[in-house]
């Protein structure tokens, strides 16, 4: 009973992480999406090419630790 204990308690903790780290990125999403691309038109300004770039780099290393984590949550 107690490794069954500690066993959903180990994946409330990892889904928890998620969530939370799903949330921090939304609200980064949301607050350099406004920041950078102030008028969105046709093609990108400076500015909205580094939002794109900083957002690609953030998206990469999200799911390669989502992934990592996944696989093997204690190295994480």
């Amino acid at each position: 009973m107690a490794s069954r204990r500690q066993a959903f308690m180990e994946t409330y903790r990892q889904e928890m992480a998620l969530t939370n780290a799903q949330e921090l990125m939304n609200k980064c999403n949301e607050k350099c999406f406004a920041k950078c691309v102030t008028k969105p038109g046709g093609s990108l300004s400076g500015s909205e090419q580094r939002y794109m770039e900083a957002f690609n780099i953030v998206s990469k290393t999200y799911i390669a630790r989502v992934q990592k984590e996944r696989i093997s949550p204690e190295l994480a």
